[in-house]
């Protein structure tokens, strides 16, 4: 069962803020670049409140790029450790992965930890990974001691990435609102990254052109595009709601009762 984080931060995350530094520098519009910076910035927050020495699980922990937000908690690592950074060769991969810093690995829904003991848990980027994301609730409810926290984020909507190991396009608040209460969660935190308006942004950065299409956009297409990032910007600071129709993922912070 595939138990990675986080959409290709090894791929993109660098570009990203090296792309963010020169759009800025020139006074042009940042929408849809920060995906990722809102949802590290919301994370380490959340894990910033746990208190000093909880011990806590990174399920589907990857490179484990989110230990350093730990360093006041006792860190417990997992993931399946079969992803190559290769994968199928299909779609978006990292073509480099290192497993070897891993303490668990094992499939995310039969972690070898007794019931109860952990203190918090958090499961990042990792749910369109999993075959049966709900076991893996399960598993996290059986783990967690009473009044535990638990920490999700995933896309709402996600390209194929990661491939073989790609099996959700994405998941919708009323998925964590159905399951999560089902397993003995009472969701404290259900928050939206970004809206439609940022979703179709970044889309339109990384995608027009890409790696499916020979085409090199002539000066005036390229002014086509960056007029319709323009038209975004404006609708953007005039939304109403657009999160609920699309929006990058969800930010999710529950408790074991």
């Amino acid at each position: 069962m595939k138990s990675l984080s986080l959409k290709l931060k090894r791929v993109i995350g660098y570009s990203i803020t090296k792309v963010k530094r020169v759009l800025e520098s020139k006074c042009i519009s940042t929408l849809g670049l920060n995906n990722l910076s809102n949802r590290e910035a919301w994370l380490k927050a959340k894990l910033c409140d746990i208190p000093k020495g909880s011990r806590i699980l990174d399920a589907g922990a990857g490179e484990l790029q989110y230990k350093e937000y730990c360093n006041h908690l006792n860190y417990v690592s997992q993931d399946f450790g079969q992803y190559d950074g290769l994968g199928d060769s299909i779609g978006l991969q990292t073509k480099a992965w290192d497993n070897s810093k891993l303490d668990i690995i094992s499939d995310i829904g039969a972690i070898p930890e007794p019931d109860n003991s952990f203190d918090a848990i958090m499961c990042i980027e990792v749910f369109e990974h999993l075959p049966s994301p709900i076991e893996a609730i399960k598993e996290f409810s059986r783990l967690l001691r009473n009044d535990g926290v638990l920490i999700i984020t995933a896309p709402f909507a996600s390209l194929t990435h990661f491939a073989p190991y790609h099996f959700y396009t994405g998941f919708n608040k009323y998925f964590y609102e159905k399951h999560l209460p089902e397993n003995g969660f009472e969701i404290e935190e259900i928050i939206p990254n970004g809206n439609y308006f940022e979703y179709l942004a970044q889309e339109i950065r990384y995608r027009v052109p890409n790696q499916y299409s020979d085409k090199t956009l002539s000066k005036s297409q390229k002014q086509t595009v960056q007029n319709f990032l323009n038209i975004l910007k404006e609708l953007n600071s005039v939304d109403k709601g657009s999160s609920e129709l699309l929006c990058f993922g969800y930010h999710v912070k529950a408790r074991k009762i």
